[in-house]
């Protein structure tokens, strides 16, 4: 049986993300103001094909592999890049007390979407709020640092848009940002996990630190239709 992270957007597509779903049995894709993540059963050609016909031309979406992928015509491979993808087995955190973390809200998403293209910490859209669970570090009426929930594939739940201001490093935000999803998740039941660029090799030493472990290389590539 496949481990529900070796094929991470289908199996939250069909568990804790399924609310966001569009596709078939076998080839499903988020909502695109939500996410540009599609997941298929096998990454085969013949779902690749159905992939490419159930979405609108011009249309552009990221597939997961835990090995190296190739990608059929008439797709158009546009990006592809080699994470880490890391889980936390660890205890749940203390509660963060000396850092006020602040709920976002829909009033926040232009500032999440300026610091999410400031800091560029992964796709982020007019709804990927709607993943749920996201919190900020404001200075004064600006929003500094922010981290979220992504991907549930249950029972793993996926912390993401890490991000913080270039002006407000080194004040260990990110990190209370992190502990503190890690801390909702356990809460919930859940595993937590991540992805990070396998050349963002500050963010990974943070990651360990916080207790988090790789448990292997993943290949994300996004495609592109005509």
């Amino acid at each position: 049986m496949q481990h529900p992270l070796d094929n991470p957007p289908w199996s939250a597509l069909i568990t804790g993300n399924k609310n966001f779903s569009e596709g078939t049995d076998k080839v499903k894709f988020f909502i695109k103001e939500v996410s540009p993540f599609a997941g298929m059963i096998e990454n085969i050609p013949e779902n690749f094909n159905t992939l490419y016909n159930l979405l609108p031309a011009g249309s552009t979406v990221a597939v997961f592999s835990p090995d190296k992928m190739e990608i059929p015509t008439p797709w158009k491979v546009l990006n592809p890049i080699e994470v880490l993808q890391m889980v936390y087995n660890g205890p749940a955190p203390d509660e963060v007390a000396d850092v006020e973390l602040i709920p976002l809200q829909d009033q926040h998403i232009p500032q999440m979407l300026a610091l999410t293209k400031l800091t560029n910490p992964g796709p982020f859209f007019s709804r990927t709020i709607d993943f749920g669970h996201y919190f900020g570090v404001f200075n004064g009426d600006e929003l500094v640092a922010m981290a979220g929930r992504r991907l549930q594939a249950l029972p793993y739940m996926e912390v993401s848009a890490v991000c913080n201001h270039p002006h407000h490093l080194g004040k260990g935000y990110a990190s209370r940002l992190i502990q503190h999803q890690v801390r909702l998740i356990k809460a919930d039941g859940g595993i937590p996990f991540l992805h990070v660029r396998m050349d963002n090799t500050s963010a990974i030493k943070v990651y360990e630190r916080l207790g988090f472990v790789t448990r292997r290389i993943m290949h994300i590539c996004a495609i592109g239709r005509d």
